[in-house]
């Protein structure tokens, strides 16, 4: 179940209870099921983490959002530190495509939210954006932007 992704390396607590597989949540602090999703959800929190600085703190993961009356999730929200939406990013088990569509999906959450950059990655390939608010336009950057301490 385990897929290679594009990232580096990271050591996973791994139990298995009743023939499944579960994958200890540093942040959350328990075990979640290890679906493909989550496995991609894993790999960018420890890379947020671990490679770009960003405070353990400053994550909340899998909340609910309201836009036009519908209740959807997002993956993963880091704030900055004055508590204001900084990143929002969708995860995809890695045989999802990255398309218009699921870009759009993201997008969506974040008109509720209003982070200041978004991505989305289906751990083999990432897609970063950042909001131009004077243009009303996401335009895409090369990569994460550098947490500011």
């Amino acid at each position: 179940m385990q897929f290679a992704l594009n990232f580096p390396e990271f050591e996973f607590k791994i139990q298995e209870s009743d023939g499944k597989l579960s994958i200890f949540d540093s942040l959350r602090k328990k075990y979640l099921i290890l679906t493909p999703e989550e496995w991609v959800r894993q790999h960018m929190i420890s890379f947020l983490v671990q490679h770009r600085n960003y405070p353990k703190g400053l994550f909340s993961l899998e909340k609910e959002v309201i836009y036009n009356s519908l209740q959807k999730r997002f993956d993963i929200l880091v704030l900055d530190r004055t508590g204001n939406p900084f990143l929002l990013i969708e995860c995809k088990a890695p045989e999802v495509k990255l398309s218009k569509k699921t870009v759009e999906q993201v997008a969506v959450y974040n008109k509720t939210i209003g982070a200041a950059f978004m991505g989305i990655s289906n751990g083999r390939q990432h897609l970063f954006l950042k909001y131009n608010f004077e243009v009303n336009y996401y335009e895409q950057i090369s990569d994460l932007p550098q947490f500011q301490p």
